[in-house]
C-alpha cells in the first residue's frame, strides 16, 4: 500500500477542471460580529434575515441583528423556513422581500434557511415561483446580494451553487443549480455551533462526510475536489466525535465547520453520487432530515461503489485513521467502510432502515423513489441498474 502514499497526482493534464466559490469566506471565533461590515460593503440600507424558528429561540440571531444596526442598516427578519423546505416557503420569503423592498438577504442557520435565503435573492430579480428554475443554469438575472452564515457544521450550503426544495405536489427534491447562488460572502463562526444538540451535531456531520466521500470518488473529480475532499474526510473522522461528546470544544466546532464548507466546495467541484440519490425518498417518505438519511445510506452505497475506485476509497480508510500497511487494495478499501461504521456507531446513528420501523414492505416505494433521482447515478463510481438499487435498500434493512 505504500504506493497510494508514494503517488503525487494521477491528475489529467487534458481535463478540464472548474473550481467556483463565494466571492469571499470569513472564518474565525467572533466572525458574526462582521455582517454589519460587509453588508455596508455591499451598498445595503434595508436587510432581511432568513431563519427558522428554532435558531430564533437559541438566541444566535442578536449577534447578527445588532451587527447590522450598528452600521445604520434596517433590519426584518423572516424566521418561518421549514426542514427540507416547501417549495411555498421560498416563495413566501420571495414575497416578503418584494414587499418589504429589501436589498440584501442575510442567511442564518442550517441549510434549510441557507437554501431558502438562496431561493428568495434569486426570486427577487426574476419572475415566477423557485419551482420554475428547476434544473441547470435556468436562472436569467442574478438575484440579490446575499451574506449566508451557517448555524450548523452539515451541508455547506453557504458555498455551494444548488439549492434543494420539496416539490410537495409530487413528494420529491428538486434542484436550482445556478452560479448565482453563490454567495457574496459566507462567514464560519465557530460560537454560532455551540448550542447545537448531539444528535444535530452527529446527523449535520455525518451530512459534510457524505458530501466529501461522494465527491472525493466522483468520476468527475477534479483537483480541487480531490485535495478539498480528503482533508475534509480527515478533519470530520477525527472531530466529530469530540464536538458530539462535547458540544463546548471550540477547537472541533472549529474545525468541524471548517470541514463542512470545504467538503461543500468540494463537491460544488466534483458532483455527489448515489448516497444522495437513495437517500433523498428517505427525507420525502419518513420525514428523516437530509443528514440523518445520507448517514444511513452511506455505509451500504460504499459497499457497492467500493470497486468503482479502490485505490480511492484505500486512501478514504488511511484519512480516516485506518491502518492500511501490508493490506492488499481491495483489504484497504473495505477498510473505509470499517471507519465509516465505527463513526456512525461513535455518534450513535443506526444505519439499518428496520432500525426506523421502516416496513420491509416498503422496498418499492424506495426504489420508486430512489430511481427518481438517477441523475446522481452519472457521477457515482459504479452504474447502478433499478435491480441493483433494489439489493442496496435490502442490504440496508
Amino acid at each position: 500500500m505504500a504506493a497510494i502514499r508514494e503517488k503525487r497526482s494521477y491528475y489529467e493534464a487534458d481535463k478540464v477542471s472548474v473550481f467556483l466559490s463565494p466571492n469571499k469566506i470569513i472564518v474565525g471565533k467572533g466572525a458574526a460580529q462582521q455582517v454589519g461590515k460587509e453588508a455596508k460593503a455591499l451598498g445595503s440600507k434595508r436587510a432581511l434575515i432568513v431563519t427558522d424558528p428554532g435558531v430564533v429561540k437559541a438566541g444566535l440571531i442578536g449577534v447578527i441583528e445588532e451587527s447590522l444596526k450598528s452600521e445604520r442598516i434596517k433590519v426584518g427578519i423572516f424566521d418561518k423556513v421549514e426542514p427540507e423546505p416547501p417549495a411555498r416557503i421560498v416563495d413566501e420569503c420571495a414575497q416578503m422581500v418584494q414587499e418589504g423592498k429589501y436589498d440584501l438577504i442575510v442567511g442564518v442557520g442550517g441549510g434549510s434557511s441557507l437554501d431558502t435565503a438562496k431561493g428568495a435573492a434569486i426570486l427577487a430579480t426574476n419572475k415566477g415561483k423557485v419551482l420554475d428554475y428547476v434544473g441547470v443554469d435556468t436562472v436569467p438575472k442574478r438575484g440579490l446580494p446575499k451574506i449566508l452564515v451557517p448555524t450548523t457544521a452539515g451541508t455547506g450550503s453557504e458555498v455551494t451553487r444548488v439549492f434543494v426544495i420539496t416539490d410537495e405536489a409530487e413528494n420529491t427534491k428538486k434542484v436550482v443549480y445556478s452560479n448565482f447562488n453563490l454567495a457574496d460572502v459566507a462567514i464560519l463562526d465557530p460560537l454560532l455551533t455551540l448550542s447545537m444538540p448531539p444528535f444535530v451535531t452527529a446527523d449535520t456531520g455525518l451530512d459534510a462526510l457524505v458530501h466529501a466521500i461522494e465527491a472525493f470518488v466522483s468520476v468527475n473529480a477534479t483537483p480541487f475536489s480531490d485535495i478539498l475532499a480528503i482533508e475534509a474526510i480527515s478533519l470530520i473522522a477525527h472531530n466529530l466525535p469530540v464536538a458530539y461528546a462535547k458540544g463546548n470544544d471550540i477547537e472541533a466546532r472549529y474545525n468541524m465547520l471548517l470541514a463542512a464548507n470545504i467538503a461543500g466546495l468540494a463537491f460544488t467541484s466534483g458532483g455527489l453520487g448515489a448516497v444522495h440519490g437513495l437517500a433523498y425518498v428517505l427525507g420525502t417518505e419518513y420525514h428523516m432530515s437530509h443528514g440523518r438519511s445520507n448517514a444511513i445510506m452511506l455505509p451500504h452505497v460504499m459497499k457497492f461503489n467500493l470497486i468503482g475506485n479502490l485505490p480511492k476509497y484505500a486512501k478514504i480508510a488511511e484519512a480516516m485513521g485506518e491502518e492500511i500497511e501490508g493490506l492488499s487494495l481491495y483489504e484497504a478499501a473495505q477498510k473505509a467502510v470499517e471507519a465509516v461504521e465505527k463513526l456512525l456507531n461513535a455518534v450513535n446513528i443506526p444505519y439499518r432502515l428496520s432500525e426506523y420501523k421502516i416496513p420491509k414492505s416498503d422496498l418499492p416505494k424506495l426504489v420508486e423513489g430512489g430511481m427518481k433521482q438517477a441523475r446522481l447515478f452519472v457521477p457515482n463510481p459504479r452504474d447502478l441498474s433499478e435491480e441493483d438499487v433494489r439489493k442496496i435498500y435490502e442490504e440496508a434493512f
